[in-house]
């Protein structure tokens, strides 16, 4: 027999005889502890997210304009006669009264003229008493009687005309406001229509802005309104005006904002920023950080429904301010998912924790 067949021969008796030495060896041997299986259950818990209630409130939503102040009138006070300026009794700055005479015209003939018209009155209407009593006994016929009766209404006319010459040469404010400029020294002779002085109305007064077409629809007369102008003051006031027309330019409508002025502190044609309310609307103020995208790429916010199921809203947002976000879209009420919107799913199970839940815990860990 070959040596090879020899050696093939030993080696497959010694594995069967090791073999062997496995299956009947020590029967008090115990055997190796497996490792229990491994628990599933904590993969099939839903994910937990932290909630907060939410409730919609009546909010006014404002838009922002550039606008600028305006007296609520400003004229030219100007000379109905004509003479030499005799008397001013304004400076620049000064206030006045309605009805306050700001400057004298030398009168020159003017009472002489009245005087004589006034004469001339008398005359006519003594001549006209006579001819009544002549014409009720018969002596006086009705035309001389009317032409009597003409004469005298036209000598009272001409007295008017007197009076009203003589009153041009004291120039009156026509409301209470503000000497701007005076134009005119004594010694100046000034004709028909030539002016005076400049005179502001400046409480109340209006803060003037343009809105587009589409926005002025939702404005109302009487809505209030704020401004800041640029010295960083705020004030408040009322929507006055609304015009009808748009501007041809600029197809936008000129709106009024009548604030209270009372110290004339507030200068015609300071600049402003304008904040109006357009509407108002319920809404809900959130955090931006919690809003959200759907697959179809709308902005909305994820909730939890009663079931504790994700619910997604899409949303509108309305405005915003310094506290947050407005939007509308959602229930009056609603539970919303402020952490872990992000790892969820719309109909997806979750467990809801509140935010007042988790700061109570922080505190306690904190202390």
């Amino acid at each position: 027999m070959k040596r090879s067949v020899i050696f093939a021969v030993l080696l497959a008796a010694a594995a069967a005889l090791w073999v062997l030495s496995g299956q009947f060896g020590d029967s008090g041997a115990q055997p190796e502890a497996q490792k229990p299986p491994a628990d599933l259950t904590a993969l099939d818990e839903a994910p937990a997210v932290r909630v907060r209630s939410s409730s919609a409130r009546p909010h006014a939503v404002i838009d922002l304009l550039r606008g600028r102040t305006e007296a609520n009138r400003l004229v030219e006070i100007k000379s109905e006669t004509d003479g030499r300026i005799i008397e001013l009794t304004v400076e620049d700055g000064t206030r006045v009264s309605e009805g306050e005479v700001i400057a004298r015209i030398s009168a020159g003939d003017r009472p002489a003229r009245l005087a004589e018209a006034k004469a001339l009155m008398a005359q006519r209407k003594i001549e006209h008493e006579a001819d009544q009593k002549l014409s009720k006994k018969g002596f006086r016929a009705e035309t001389a009687l009317a032409a009597t009766e003409a004469e005298l209404e036209a000598a009272a006319a001409a007295v008017k005309i007197a009076e009203v010459e003589l009153a041009y040469t004291r120039i009156r404010a026509p409301f209470d406001g503000l000497i701007d400029k005076r134009v005119v020294e004594i010694g100046d002779f000034v004709d028909r229509g030539d002016a005076i002085a400049r005179l502001v109305e400046l409480d109340p007064i209006l803060i003037v802005t343009q809105v587009n077409e589409r926005d002025v629809q939702r404005l109302a007369v009487g809505a209030p309104g704020k401004a800041r102008l640029m010295t960083g003051d705020t004030v408040e006031g009322r929507i006055r005006h609304i015009s009808a027309v748009a501007d041809e330019a600029t197809r936008t409508f000129r709106v009024e904002l009548e604030v209270p002025n009372p110290e004339g502190v507030i200068s015609d044609g300071m600049t402003a920023e304008i904040a109006l309310p357009l509407s108002r609307v319920q809404a809900h103020l959130v955090s931006p950080a919690i809003l959200t995208l759907s697959d179809r790429g709308l902005i909305g916010i994820k909730a939890v429904d009663d079931d504790s199921r994700v619910v997604f809203h899409p949303v509108k947002i309305v405005d915003t301010d310094n506290n947050g976000v407005w939007i509308s879209g959602l229930p009056d009420e609603v539970t919303l998912i402020t952490v872990g919107q992000e790892y969820v799913s719309d109909g997806e199970a979750v467990r809801a924790i509140p935010e007042s839940t988790v700061e109570k815990r922080l505190k306690e860990l904190s202390s």
